[in-house]
């Protein structure tokens, strides 16, 4: 694929000499010993260290930690991480939240380290085929979700307003389909909220940086945007990013012709075309074009589900 369609889910890391010393040196009292070794994951998008340590005394951990510069929005984003990854239960294929803390500004989040790799990109068809199966048995044990959490409607209510956004605002280069029904797009995406109710824990935020495979488990990482909605949510927000990184079309794996998922798709889509067109966030410099690509595979599948010429 071209650079375009398929740009990298990863953003700009700190190194972890970089962590504010106080953080740094309550991550080691935590361990008992010194880091002798860190090693920074490149998967995701914030402009935060995310790193596998070693202590001189054999403990490993992978810590995640951010201050306040360049993105202070970020902060927010750890603290609800934090707040989720202490709830979940231990049936959830998550890594542990061993302990976290927050000092000179930064959040620190300290999990057991898991021998696991993301999927292989371009998509492996086995490979999908078991994160597939994954993702919809935790849907099933999430179900009713064990722990609190916001509807998925007071999570993303600001967020899914793409193509309503879009009728007060320049709508230069914006794909044909898309600009001849923008009025209808608007009308169908309004009832998101009500179709994509539900009581299953969704993580709401998948893709294949947010997942490490073991030989006997798929992990799911990174759970700030945790709520509570359809069960079905989580695969059709996953799709997208799955088709741009060289996996089938998302028809073939979500064939359901459920209205209440067109109307959800229609959320998700105007979100994804419209962030796509805005400036990148301070320290997020390849978000956009991430936003972009999912927008245009997105669309298609939403062309596809209403039919319309």
């Amino acid at each position: 694929m071209s650079e375009e369609t398929d740009p990298p889910a990863s953003g700009t890391r700190v190194p972890w000499p970089e962590v504010h010393p106080a953080a740094r040196a309550a991550v080691e009292e935590f361990l008992g010993a010194p880091v002798t070794e860190a090693v920074t994951q490149t998967g995701g998008f914030s402009p935060a260290a995310a790193a596998r340590l070693r202590a001189a005394n054999g403990r490993r951990v992978f810590v995640k930690a951010v201050g306040p510069e360049p993105n202070p929005d970020s902060v927010r984003i750890y603290r609800a991480e934090r707040r989720i990854a202490a709830a979940l239960p231990a049936s959830v294929p998550a890594p542990r939240l061993l302990t976290s803390f927050e000092i000179e500004g930064w959040v620190v989040l300290v999990f057991e380290d898991v021998e696991g790799r993301h999927p292989e990109l371009p998509w492996r068809r086995a490979e999908l085929h078991r994160v597939m199966e994954a993702v919809r048995g935790m849907s099933a044990a999430l179900t009713p979700a064990p722990i609190e959490a916001p509807p998925v409607a007071e999570v993303f209510d600001k967020a899914f307003r793409g193509w309503r956004r879009l009728l007060g605002e320049d709508t230069t280069g914006l794909d044909p389909w898309a600009l001849r029904h923008l009025g209808a797009l608007a009308e169908l995406e309004s009832g998101w909220a009500v179709a994509a109710a539900g009581d299953t824990l969704l993580h709401a935020d998948l893709r294949a940086d947010n997942l490490l495979l073991t030989e006997e488990r798929v992990y799911v990482v990174d759970w700030p945007w945790a709520c509570v909605g359809a069960a079905w949510f989580d695969s059709l927000a996953m799709l997208p990013s799955v088709a741009m990184q060289g996996g089938p079309a998302p028809q073939e794996l979500f064939p359901d012709s459920d209205p209440a998922a067109t109307a959800v798709l229609a959320a998700f889509t105007g979100y994804l075309v419209r962030q796509g067109r805005q400036p990148p966030p301070p320290g997020l410099p390849t978000l956009r074009a991430f936003q972009r690509a999912q927008g245009v595979v997105s669309l298609d599948w939403l062309k596809q589900r209403t039919g319309w010429e």
